[in-house]
């Protein structure tokens, strides 16, 4: 097999892991609190991903554990995965797991937002346009397709679905400026977060609940939506000749996780939110080939 053929196995392979994520955390999160999900996910990813990372680098491992990696990983780590997930879960556990995953992938949006307000970038009209389109797919899906009433279908969990994009979208940016091994610097950020959940697990004493179909899905969402999936992924950019050829794939994942919402968790999958995911996506994707600004695959 050549390399690219081997790019595009691993990046569908993780494109297919990311697409199962929405299913999974409405299943989960019947059985379990958001913050005991959270932690466990975590727990097992941070695992993971120190295991990963111990088998395949040979990086310095001093490099990640100066001071100033130190520092890094403690604000990144309370973005992602702390933050993050705290609001994703959140949403996911008040809204229809369709509407928190369409409304979750505005996040390429937000990036361009706030890399105007803090890398001072300056967009075209082609850019504005994609804008204005993806965020009328979110208005199409916050309203159901109601424009008659013109009220949102569930103020707290929109407003926690979109929140979310935006810190990841501000993860993404500080990240950026971060010059550290990737998956090196990924363990930190989980052990970072980790912590962070147990502190607000010990403040708030969430329900506890036992279940193992909770358990087992904790332990798919921390291996496959957190963990793994990343190292996946890595592979596949690192076989392409180009980036740009895999990183289309995952245009593929929304529509897909329709798919798999549908199939497992059963919901009907409205009008409204396939017309207001295809706004949002066609916006993402305006930006992504017409106006140079390519948005990054979420990792």
């Amino acid at each position: 097999m050549n390399s690219n053929n081997k790019a595009y196995l691993y990046a569908l392979i993780a494109v297919l892991f990311w697409s199962t994520a929405g299913s999974a955390f409405k299943l989960t999160l019947s059985y379990f609190h958001p913050y005991q999900l959270l932690f466990l996910a975590s727990l097992i990813s941070f695992v993971a991903l120190l295991l990963l990372y111990l088998f395949t680098n040979r990086v310095d491992i001093r490099e990640l554990f100066g001071i100033q990696g130190l520092k890094r990983s403690a604000v990144l780590g309370f973005l992602n995965p702390f933050l993050y997930y705290v609001i994703l879960f959140h949403a996911y556990s008040i809204l229809p797991a369709q509407e928190a995953m369409a409304l979750n992938y505005l996040w390429p949006v937000t990036l361009v937002l706030l890399s105007i307000i803090f890398l001072r970038q300056r967009i075209g009209l082609i850019s504005f346009f994609a804008i204005m389109i993806s965020f009328t797919g979110t208005i199409i899906i916050a309203v159901r397709g109601d424009f008659t009433a013109f009220s949102l279908s569930n103020p707290l969990g929109v407003s926690l679905a979109v929140g979310s994009s935006l810190v990841w979208a501000m993860y993404w940016i500080l990240n950026m400026k971060d010059q550290r091994e990737p998956l090196g610097k990924l363990v930190l950020n989980f052990a970072f977060g980790t912590v962070y959940i147990i502190i607000l697990i010990l403040i708030s004493s969430p329900p506890l609940s036992l279940a193992w179909q909770g358990f087992t899905g904790a332990v798919y969402v921390g291996l496959f939506e957190m963990g793994f999936t990343f190292f996946f992924w890595l592979l596949a950019l690192r076989y392409a000749d180009t980036t740009a050829r895999v990183s289309n794939l995952i245009f593929l994942s929304p529509f897909l996780s329709l798919i798999f919402i549908r199939i497992t968790v059963g919901e009907i999958i409205m009008p409204s939110t396939f017309a207001g995911l295809l706004l949002i996506i066609s916006g993402v994707m305006i930006q992504h080939f017409l106006a140079g600004r390519k948005p990054k695959p979420k990792f």
